[in-house]
């Protein structure tokens, strides 16, 4: 799994640098045809990618997922825009233009190495709803199957702020744990992660990081000089987070160093997993949504959703929150206001009210076979404590 800024393919002025572009197709290609994946990973100094488990798709050829950014800062100059805009109309249409001029670049740069790429573009609920989660997870597996390379990017020109990842590192990292990828490679115009500003004297550059203590003393910036990001170390840090932590290792580079990092050298910062693989869906509900309402919980069914794992059931909730329809995801809240859990509702948030307190029995007596079921059902719902 690589994901690329849109500082290292575009100019600071807006506009696809066709050069950049073509650079990293190549390194991308030649890394797929250069032999068998499967190899292990080992610690830094040779850290090829894999991770020595059996491979979900076929073990005589390597797989890869690009997640690239650069479709709003490829728009800019064709619209005559002189920086990237602060609105959203203006940043989907900017998007709108981008995003034919990047798959293009990409799809003429795979083409010189016999290569067909696909492009796959996501918002938020492509990745929490049951149904467009398995979807979105078939698409690639199919594209990979038929070997071909999936360029995945946030679809921008209709995703709202209510259905955006915020940025292509996060998505990254996402993305990597959906098709459950072996190793996640950062790339970005700065070669590693440093204590500081790199330009500052004393500053030290972080080969590994196994544990939040290892980042202690780092003061992480945000997005860089060139303005064509919405990033910056700060997101790419969470993004090596949010892999990490569902059982993938980050390594965090510099994009002129795409070559050695795919080979295993020690390049960059290298982010050790922290866990084994969770459950991925609720792995996604964990990180990838953002909650539309909160139902509030009493103190018997908060211990029943967090102590015994439970599903939540009308005769806990004490009181809603927020405007949300059945599928869409919310915070579980404890009497105090803090999150303890995140699920999706079985209920429209204007059918709950006329239900608090009431048992299953209760409702289904009362109001049809259809209401005896759970708002939240334990398989729907993670633990955020």
């Amino acid at each position: 799994m690589v994901k690329v800024g849109s500082s290292s393919l575009t100019t600071a002025a807006g506009g696809l640098d066709a050069v950049r572009v073509d650079a990293l197709a190549d390194v991308l290609a030649n890394w797929l045809a250069d032999g068998p994946a499967g190899e292990p990973a080992t610690e830094p100094g040779h850290r090829p990618p894999g991770s020595g488990r059996k491979r979900v798709g076929p073990a005589d050829r390597r797989e890869l997922v690009l997640v690239s950014s650069g479709a709003i800062a490829a728009g800019l100059a064709p619209l005559g825009l002189p920086r990237r805009p602060r609105d959203l109309a203006t940043q989907q249409a900017a998007a709108s233009v981008g995003q034919g001029l990047l798959i293009g670049r990409y799809s003429a740069g795979f083409a010189r190495h016999g290569r067909t790429v696909g492009q796959v573009l996501l918002t938020q609920d492509d990745v929490t709803r049951r149904a467009h989660y398995r979807n979105a997870y078939r698409t690639l597996r199919k594209l990979l199957d038929l070997g071909a390379v999936p360029i995945v990017n946030e679809n921008d020109t209709v995703a709202t702020d209510e259905i955006r990842f915020g940025d292509n590192d996060r998505l990254g990292a996402l993305v990597a744990a959906l098709v459950h990828a072996d190793l996640l490679i950062l790339l970005s115009d700065v070669d590693a992660l440093y204590t500081g500003d790199p330009a500052r004297p004393g500053t030290v550059r972080i080969e590994e990081v196994r544990d939040e203590q290892d980042l202690a003393d780092v003061t992480i910036g945000r997005a860089g000089r060139a303005g064509v990001g919405t990033g910056g170390m700060v997101t790419k840090v969470e993004a090596a987070r949010i892999a990490t932590g569902f059982g993938i290792p980050v390594v965090l580079t510099a994009t002129p160093l795409a070559p050695e990092a795919l080979a295993g050298a020690p390049v960059g910062t290298f982010f050790h997993r922290v866990r084994q693989r969770p459950t991925a869906r609720l792995f996604w509900l964990a990180h990838a949504t953002s909650p539309r309402g909160r139902l509030h919980l009493d103190p018997g069914a908060v211990q029943a959703v967090v102590a015994r794992r439970k599903s939540l059931l009308p005769a806990g909730i004490t009181a809603v929150d927020g405007t949300f329809t059945a599928g869409d995801p919310v915070d579980l809240v404890d009497d105090a206001g803090s999150a303890v859990a995140r699920g999706l509702v079985n209920y429209d948030a204007v059918e709950l009210p006329g239900l608090l307190g009431r048992s299953t029995s209760e409702l289904a007596a009362a109001l049809g076979p259809g209401y005896e079921r759970e708002v939240v059902h334990r398989d729907d719902l993670v633990l955020l404590v």
